[in-house]
């Protein structure tokens, strides 16, 4: 099993130093978030897109993709029922498509609730069907760079759209293309009335991406969620991707977030062998 992990676990630890670590640790991925490097992935030059992946490969590690795509960005939304505002956030999310291509990535995870909550007026299902056009628009530029975009759904403390891997199922299939797969998520999972490994193996079809958290925010083994059976059921409908951990408390500090995880995560696994 692949295990990665999310490049702000590291907070403001130079890029050089981080992936060292992160491979000192075990991990053999790294997901970035756009807005480390800059809040604008237009602002990004050719050059730093060069010298991060040359980083990436100096530590022996692989960069899997990007994830928080829409984070600290203005003027995007997912669920607009602009015209305008679709085509300039497909058009945004087709350069952050670039941006993982030119990093060495694959994976596009889209999370970003504050850029496609419910707007006043409308509905789930219509945003579902606003949402699907923006990513439609993208496909053609995913598929030139070679990435996948997986919609992510998040629980309700995060917002009130896609809040189940059901409904993440249903975006999915309105979009209706290769590059557009499903992204799970442990802490998001615990909010849904099925167990988590229950939840992987109804949608082991279209599952492309794997974020490893606890319910409590922290890093797996962080709290009073079991990997155990979660591994397992990946294990069983022989997912071939990363599990890459994703954290949203900082409290415990860099080393321990990136070092308990993994050794937690490794200790589930071998429980399986």
């Amino acid at each position: 099993m692949q295990f990665a992990i999310c490049n702000e676990t590291f907070q403001e630890w130079p890029f050089d130093r981080a992936f060292a670590f992160a491979r000192e640790c075990g991990y053999t991925g790294i997901e970035f978030a756009p807005f480390t490097i800059n809040k604008d992935a237009r602002q990004i030059s050719q050059h730093q897109r060069l010298e991060i992946r040359r980083q990436v490969e100096t530590a022996d590690l692989q960069t899997i993709g990007l994830h928080w795509l829409l984070a600290f960005t203005e003027d995007y939304y997912l669920t607009s029922p602009s015209s305008e505002t679709r085509k300039r956030t497909a058009e945004y999310l087709s350069e952050l498509g670039r941006l993982c291509r030119d990093l060495g990535g694959h994976i596009l995870v889209l999370g970003s609730p504050q850029q496609r909550n419910l707007l006043p007026g409308v509905s789930h299902d219509e945003a579902l069907q606003l949402a699907a056009d923006v990513l439609q628009q993208a496909m053609p530029g995913f598929a030139d760079c070679g990435v996948t975009l997986a919609v992510e759904p998040l629980g309700p403390t995060e917002g009130d759209f896609l809040l189940t891997a059901a409904a993440g199922r249903k975006l999915v299939d309105l979009v209706d293309a290769p590059h557009c797969r499903l992204h799970l998520d442990v802490k998001a999972m615990s909010t849904e009335s099925q167990p988590i490994d229950q939840v992987i193996r109804d949608h082991a079809d279209i599952l492309f991406h794997f974020h490893a958290n606890d319910a409590n925010c922290r890093g797996p083994g962080m709290g009073e969620t079991d990997f155990v059976p979660i591994l397992e059921a990946l294990a069983d409908i022989d997912y071939q991707g990363w599990v890459s951990v994703e954290v949203f408390d900082y409290d415990p500090g860099v080393e321990a977030l990136a070092g308990e995880s993994i050794r937690y995560l490794q200790r589930c696994a071998q429980q399986l062998a």
